[in-house]
């Protein structure tokens, strides 16, 4: 009976319950199959089907990458122009539409219009599809919704990791090319999910709303979206620069890093829900940020012992360092839902939301170089100022939290002004 009822449990906090926060996590996965399957495959493809080098694909990134720092307000502020699924359905049309013409794109001047193109649909779509999780459901459900979503997206994630290999072993220009086809069909199919989610009811916003970039002038807020956004730097030290000093400084088998990645998709099926509890509170949220900040610098004092150890032992310190950027993840990620659900004000939720993603987008531009910088360039001893910095920032979290709770929102409706809908 004991074990019955933990497979229950576990079951209960994998597969979501029925209703609305089931059907949101089964666009996830769908949609997550096909993100998947191009995450994996895409830099084959970039080089081979389309003749690209690898250094025309990293520079047609990084200007995608700029355009989506750069769009992600303003693109942001569609959202409570037009509403949510709206938004949203248009965008994975606009995806699946640009995915399908990856074939016949021609030169680097073709990939370029479309890698931007699709970062320009991605940052709106994004914000769309988290504003509409959050006006939904009751606020008491957005977070627990959120974290059953990312649950399944990880498991889509897998499925996808499983058919690119399965590409990348026929390895023929045809091949390739269904690829990014099958991609666009999973898209449109997560586009027919989402038409059939329940439409909402209009959320009201003033007659002379903010423009779209004046949710920069709250600085309350802005403070908290640049330290969510930057501790969410366990991603990168996740899977890059803790492969890079294994590589480097360890003498564990190559083969540890690929076993770390398949431990991170497992536990976050498994405890993402879980974990999740007690963050759909602003107070909540900003703890669990914290607590998220303290593990990876706990993490980050764990990894250089590594380098010291040799045979079985170094293995398991890994597993340890790797096991607490996990729980760090799952926290911090619980953590920055319930901020995003619980600061934005109704009427202006897309342009706080697409703000609140800009803390993110920094940390992609910063810490890539800046963690492989101090913890692999330095032999070892910059783990401890890495540490040090993600304590402060976990620190400064909660008084950050607390003083945009103090601080009313750019935007938000007072009683007395006159209402119109949302078209």
């Amino acid at each position: 009976m004991g074990a019955r009822d933990t497979i229950r449990t576990v079951v209960q906090h994998v597969v979501p319950p029925a209703g609305l926060t089931r059907a949101l996590a089964v666009q996830a996965m769908v949609y997550a199959v096909g993100s998947g399957l191009f995450h994996a495959g895409s830099a084959v493809f970039f080089t081979r089907a389309l003749g690209l080098s690898a250094a025309q694909v990293g520079l047609g990134l990084s200007i995608s990458a700029g355009v989506s720092l750069l769009g992600t307000v303003p693109l942001g502020g569609l959202t409570d122009r037009y509403g949510p699924q709206r938004v949203w359905l248009v965008g994975l049309v606009l995806d699946a539409a640009l995915f399908a013409s990856y074939p016949f794109v021609g030169g680097f001047a073709g990939f370029l219009a479309v890698v931007v193109a699709l970062a320009a649909v991605d940052a709106s779509t994004g914000v769309a599809r988290q504003v509409y999780s959050i006006n939904a459901l009751p606020p008491a459900e957005r977070v627990t919704a959120m974290a059953y979503q990312r649950s399944s997206l990880n498991v889509g994630f897998g499925l996808g990791a499983v058919i690119s290999g399965l590409v990348l072993a026929v390895d023929t220009i045809e091949a390739y090319r269904a690829m990014v086809w099958f991609i666009a069909a999973m898209i449109l199919v997560t586009a027919l999910f989402v038409r059939r989610l329940p439409r909402l009811p209009q959320v009201a916003r003033p007659e002379e709303p903010m423009s779209r970039l004046a949710v920069l002038r709250d600085r309350p807020f802005m403070v908290v979206s640049l330290l969510s956004g930057l501790l969410t730097a366990h991603g990168v030290l996740y899977l890059t620069v803790m492969p890079l000093w294994i590589l480097t400084h360890t003498d564990a088998p190559k083969t540890v890093i690929a076993a770390l990645v398949l431990l991170n998709t497992v536990l976050i099926v498994l405890l993402q829900v879980r974990v999740s509890r007690g963050a759909d509170t602003a107070s909540g949220a900003a703890r669990a940020s914290r607590r998220g900040g303290l593990l990876i610098a706990l993490a980050c004092l764990v990894l250089p012992i590594s380098g010291l150890t040799r045979g079985p032992l170094t293995v398991v310190l890994l597993v340890a360092a790797a096991t607490l950027l996990i729980l760090a993840e799952l926290i911090q990620s619980a953590g920055a839902w319930g901020l995003t659900a619980t600061l934005p004000p109704d009427e202006q939720r897309g342009a706080y939301v697409g703000a609140f993603r800009l803390g993110s987008q920094v940390q992609y531009l910063i810490a890539p170089a800046g963690l492989t910088a101090l913890g692999v360039t330095t032999g070892g001893w910059g783990w401890f100022p890495a540490a040090a910095i993600f304590v402060l920032m976990g620190l400064a979290i909660v008084p950050a939290v607390a003083w945009a709770t103090r601080t009313p929102r750019l935007g938000a409706a007072a009683p007395e002004q006159t209402m119109t809908p949302v078209p």
